[in-house]
């Protein structure tokens, strides 16, 4: 097999009929070849990044084993052997016990996806490699199989029809009915294994989170949200009368949020003038230390005791000038003088905390929002599951956050000022979403041979002389492009959600779960499915222009497309699994920006929080295999479907090694949703599986096998209902704590070691840190001044 057959474009199709170049920037017109150059890319970009992390691994322990080290959690985890390819087997006896006692709920929760996702997928692939790839090939129109046979064996072995004298194929045979009635049972083949797998890891994920959850006794399981407080009921003591008078159990504490509004801005302004008073007196540190050295002789190098107590009178060179800054002054700042910087600092440093110190004594105006710690767990998921006040909107109880995940400056928003945000960010994302689609056309449409061509037409030429390069371009760069997109985008989306009016870090987090997932399943899997492949930006604009003068065209857009487009996604999840999965395990970002961001680093507090781990965010990581594994399902049936469930199976397999080990090793995630995610990750399963059903649908009905496509209809009802079950069924069960589940005082009485969450709350208390934590002083003694 040359070369030139790895690289070199196969088209297939009516080639006379098509205009020249039109093939060369189109995914629908790749074979194996394609498949095999994209591995050849992804696997030298992810054995690099995976050689190079083995060798890193050890040498690096700050960014490869940061939460061993500076996590208490984390100390119970076995040490990982420091050989080049070892630490792996010890990554894989890590139970699941293990991740629940040292990562917690979330960590489980996210790697059971992927354990679930791997059994899925390694069951559906067997059965697509041994059952459908023969029903493909003899039964069907076989083209992909049929490519590959004919470049093993040199000859084509397709059946024909032969006129009376054996010179001319009149026209391939016709597939056998058989195989769509295949194709149909394997719908349901397949519905059902990704049922049966989704139940079992749900009741699973439930058993574990209630036997978890109940066992423990934290300040946050006992604490609810109340909302909609009347004005008469806002007062810590009247509040408590009303809660215990409603029988639900005895109330140890109530928080009421305050307009503090005021008292922390003042802390904000407090800790920007701090660093700024840690950058001047450590500058003025290095300089004195700098210039002491430089003037005292090596012979008096003990001739002082106490460079502080002597000014440095050695002469011109040897004193150090404490630092400076420009204060403008007047009626319209056009008039400066220098000042001492550090004396500013530090005098404007005690006049807020003379303000801090007189704005926590003060009243401030009570919200309609409470923090109410119960005196059980008990009391506190009673109060969670029943009707506190028949009037709508008001008395609301729900599940509080952890003290530490409390956003406080939401708390005292208003309950029309939160809507408000809610529905403008949710708005703004869907038309953001709509508009990603023309700069991604539009930068698409420049690997089309005919739009390069019109805009350069030298360019045009070279690349389809060079069949090297055009393979690259038409391959690698697409979903290289698009990788990039959903790695950058995610930050764009979480900055939104900051700003939406949430109360918790724990809300904001599972609201960027919801945003990306919406971007990539819109724009990654429905633009280049159902508006074409936008590879062409004209052909795009006349679809989607289409698409909207009649929906109906969107049905049948997805089922005349998604075949074509499986060599896409083959592409995609290769790059995506072997490629991308290395460099994440790598921590390329975190790696690459430690140097710049140690050597901006000018005070001893900005070295500590050099030190810290990374933060790993389920909102960056999750929607992407989501969407990874509907497209797997909705492709499972076609022809393609077993390089994509093969493929898929190995990215889960990957991405289960990589984010087990970040989770547990090498990155923190100090906010906890108590599994939370698990319901969105069920949700976005069922959508996938009512699109894998919808699709083959239609696909059937576009092959006039109305009968079979009608019998796709009681799985669609079926989905349907598996929703309204699953939220009806099993959704309390992730929101609350069962009764039955709480075992107070359990682990108090029998000695177990604290959980993860205890651990986390140990000491904390529902109150704004503003109001109640000593003030900061200044962070220089140890001051590195060499930059370590």
């Amino acid at each position: 097999m040359s070369a030139r057959f790895l690289f070199t474009t196969y088209e297939y199709g009516d080639d006379e009929t098509a205009p020249p170049d039109d093939h060369l920037f189109n995914p629908r017109h790749q074979t194996q070849r394609d498949i095999i150059q994209q591995l050849i890319i992804s696997l030298l970009l992810g054995l690099g990044a995976f050689t190079t992390f083995c060798l890193l691994r050890p040498k690096w322990p700050q960014f490869y084993y940061a939460r061993k080290i500076r996590v208490r959690n984390a100390s119970p985890l076995p040490d990982l052997p420091t050989s080049m390819f070892g630490w792996i087997p010890a990554l894989w006896g890590i139970t699941d016990a293990d991740i629940l006692a040292t990562a917690g709920l979330d960590a489980y929760v996210f790697l059971a996806f992927f354990k679930m996702a791997i059994r899925f997928l390694c069951v559906a692939s067997v059965l697509a490699a041994v059952v459908l790839v023969p029903i493909h090939r003899y039964l069907g129109n076989g083209n992909l199989f049929k490519e590959i046979t004919t470049h093993v064996l040199g000859f084509s072995i397709d059946q024909t029809i032969f006129d009376d004298d054996g010179k001319k194929p009149l026209k391939p045979v016709k597939p056998d009915p058989g195989f769509l009635w295949a194709l149909l049972i394997f719908v349901y083949v397949f519905t059902g294994l990704a049922y049966y797998f989704l139940w079992d890891q749900t009741q699973e994920v439930t058993e574990v989170r209630q036997s978890y959850l109940g066992s423990q006794a934290t300040v946050t399981d006992r604490t609810i949200k109340l909302s909609g407080i009347p004005e008469e009921l806002r007062s810590e003591g009247t509040l408590k009368d009303y809660l215990e008078s409603l029988r639900i159990g005895n109330v140890d504490k109530i928080t009421i949020c305050r307009q503090w509004g005021p008292l922390d801005k003042l802390l904000e302004e407090r800790q920007h003038i701090l660093r700024k008073l840690e950058e001047v007196h450590t500058a003025y540190q290095k300089e004195k230390k700098r210039r002491s050295l430089s003037a005292e002789p090596e012979s008096q190098d003990e001739a002082s005791q106490d460079e502080e107590a002597q000014p440095l009178l050695d002469g011109p060179s040897g004193r150090a000038s404490r630092p400076k800054l420009t204060k403008r002054y007047g009626k319209l700042k056009l008039r400066s003088k220098r000042i001492d910087a550090i004396n500013y600092y530090t005098n404007k440093l005690q006049e807020l905390d003379d303000c801090i110190t007189e704005a926590r004594r003060k009243e401030y105006r009570p919200t309609p929002l409470a923090f109410v710690t119960m005196g059980t767990v008990t009391s506190a998921q009673v109060a969670m599951q029943t009707l506190l006040d028949p009037t709508p909107g008001a008395l609301i109880a729900r599940q509080a956050p952890a003290p530490s995940d409390i956003i406080w400056k939401n708390t005292y928003l208003s309950r029309t000022s939160r809507l408000l945000r809610g529905w403008a960010i949710s708005i703004f994302v869907t038309l953001s979403s709509v508009f990603w689609l023309i700069p991604v056309a539009a930068l698409a449409g420049l690997w089309n041979m005919q739009e390069i061509r019109r805009v350069w037409p030298g360019l045009a030429d070279a690349l389809k002389d060079n069949p090297f390069l055009s393979s690259f371009v038409q391959n690698f760069l697409p979903t290289a492009v698009l990788t990039l997109l959903n790695v950058a985008v995610p930050y764009f989306y979480d900055w939104l959600s900051q700003y939406q009016g949430l109360v918790s870090r724990e809300e904001v987090e599972l609201s960027t779960i919801s945003k990306n997932f919406f971007f990539t399943f819109f724009n990654l899997f429905l633009a280049f499915t159902i508006f074409g492949t936008a590879f062409n930006f004209h052909a795009f604009w006349e679809t989607l222009k289409g698409s909207f003068k009649d929906t109906g065209s969107i049905a049948v857009l997805l089922a005349t497309a998604v075949e074509d487009l499986g060599p896409f996604y083959v592409n995609l999840i290769i790059l995506q699994g072997l490629g991308m999965f290395p460099f994440r395990l790598l921590q390329l970002g975190s790696v690459t920006l430690y140097p710049i961001t140690k050597i901006t680093a000018k005070t001893p507090r900005d070295y500590q929080e050099l030190d810290q781990p990374s933060m790993f965010q389920y909102g960056f990581y999750l929607p992407q295999p989501i969407l990874i594994f509907i497209i797997c399902i909705v492709y499972s049936v076609l022809e393609r479907g077993v390089f994509i469930l093969t493929f898929g199976l190995v990215y889960f397999i990957l991405g289960y090694f990589t984010y087990k080990y970040q989770l547990l090793y090498a990155m923190d995630h100090p906010s906890h949703s108590t599994g939370k995610a698990w319901p969105m990750i069920v949700y976005r399963v069922i959508l996938g599986l009512f699109v894998f059903q919808l699709t083959m649908a239609g696909w059937l009905a576009l092959r006039q096998a109305f009968t079979r496509a009608g019998l796709i209809l009681p799985l669609l009802a079926f989905t349907m209902w598996s929703y309204w079950h699953y939220t009806k069924n099993y959704l309390p069960a992730n929101n609350y704590i069962a009764l039955k589940s709480v075992r107070e005082g359990a682990a108090e009485s029998n000695g177990i070691q604290r959980t993860l969450d205890e651990e986390r709350e140990y000491g904390m208390d529902f109150i704004n840190p503003n109001l109640v934590t000593p003030l900061e002083s200044l962070c220089l003694d140890g001051a590195d001044t060499n930059g370590r």
